[in-house]
């Protein structure tokens, strides 16, 4: 505590060496104990409950792909025998970002990048434009805690990236 009350100084969050992933820690042969997972190969996950019906309701300006992005993540979380190490709350906030930003790229495509300002009529930058980038930012957030989850846990390197399938997607339409 410092002189004034106020709790400061002690270490920083973040600070010192990063933790070794659990993959490279088998591959230097240390001994490395995986957060309850099984010697067999048979593992196929915790069961995952079901969607949730937000992820899929209808939408005024087309489809929400909520759901295509939950199946897709969970099924990358299966291959690697994570997917009981992920809470579904933060992959149902992954899919919903993803979902909001594609079907907001979608709308920066019909509309264009450039809007009217209410008060003054000057070209500005089209509101649909920044708040896409918001949810980009959030779903990257949401998808590096995942990451950092499954690559401290995962047994072999973590190759593949789900979110790469959603910018094809995006891409094509």
């Amino acid at each position: 505590m410092a002189k004034e009350g106020t709790n400061r100084g002690g270490k920083r969050p973040g600070s010192g060496r990063k933790r070794k992933p659990l993959a490279e820690k088998i591959q230097d042969g240390q001994k490395a104990v995986a957060l309850a997972m099984p010697e067999t190969d048979s593992f196929s996950g915790a069961d995952i409950k079901s969607i949730k019906s937000f992820l899929s309701e209808d939408q005024r300006t087309g489809d929400l792909f909520g759901c295509e992005i939950w199946d897709q993540m969970v099924a990358w979380l299966r291959e690697r025998n994570c997917a009981h190490l992920i809470s579904p709350h933060l992959l149902e906030q992954y899919s919903m970002a993803m979902a909001r930003w594609i079907q907001l790229e979608r709308i920066n495509n019909e509309m264009g990048f450039l809007s009217k300002h209410p008060t003054t009529g000057a070209a500005i930058t089209s509101p649909f434009v920044t708040m896409a980038q918001g949810y980009l930012k959030q779903a990257n957030v949401f998808f590096q805690q995942i990451f950092s989850i499954v690559s401290e846990n995962c047994r072999e390197p973590v190759t593949g990236n789900p979110q790469d399938d959603m910018m094809e997607r995006l891409l094509k339409m």
